[in-house]
């Protein structure tokens, strides 16, 4: 099966999860939290603009879909790159991919250490002026929550949840239109690839 063939993609269910990978021309997978986000990113070619596999995890990514990113980094060799909305659950949908929940920790075949979550982080906010909305107040107590969490306690992870806690604020992906509808894949996705090289 080819999975280019089919314009909008494949769900991601056991057939999938279980194939022999053959061959890719994919320099790197893209992991898109939204739905909304992948179909552009379908639209606009990011697959070849980037030489990517472009992933929808629907939100908190499923066992399948953490599966099968797994299984492109480790028998692929590709770098995974999470990009999610900027707000303290995307933080924590980019750290489920690269080190699991806490219910399924032992689980380390739906864990990729490596995974890179390059956006969008509470300082892109500030850096490119996105479109907020308020955190509510199960947003601040889900950072205080992940700020108890051992994972959480040094470098991006650390810095980007104090910096959510400080603005009180949040942006989705979508807020990227604000400067045109391919701002998104134009300008911040190059930008944010070349510093994944750097985390």
């Amino acid at each position: 099966m080819n999975l280019s063939n089919h314009p909008d993609g494949y769900s991601i269910g056991p057939s999938l999860t279980t194939a022999e990978l053959v061959d890719t021309s994919a320099e790197i997978v893209i992991a898109i939290e939204k739905g909304g986000l992948f179909t552009r990113f379908v639209e606009e070619q990011v697959d070849k603009k980037f030489k990517s596999i472009i992933i929808n995890t629907g939100g908190q990514a499923p066992r399948s879909t953490r599966t099968l990113l797994k299984r492109l980094h480790d028998e692929m060799k590709l770098p995974i790159i999470c990009l999610t909305d900027g707000d303290v659950y995307g933080e924590h949908i980019a750290m489920v991919i690269k080190s699991g929940s806490a219910n399924a920790a032992h689980l380390r075949e739906l864990t990729v250490p490596d995974a890179k979550w390059v956006g969008v982080w509470a300082t892109d906010i500030e850096k490119y002026k996105l479109p907020t909305i308020p955190m509510t107040e199960s947003d601040i107590k889900r950072c205080y929550d992940l700020q108890k969490d051992p994972r959480y306690q040094d470098g991006i992870w650390k810095k980007e949840l104090d910096v959510f806690l400080r603005l009180k604020r949040k942006a989705e992906l979508e807020a990227f239109s604000k400067y045109g509808l391919t701002n998104i894949t134009d300008k911040y996705l190059p930008q944010k690839l070349e510093l994944a090289k750097s985390l």
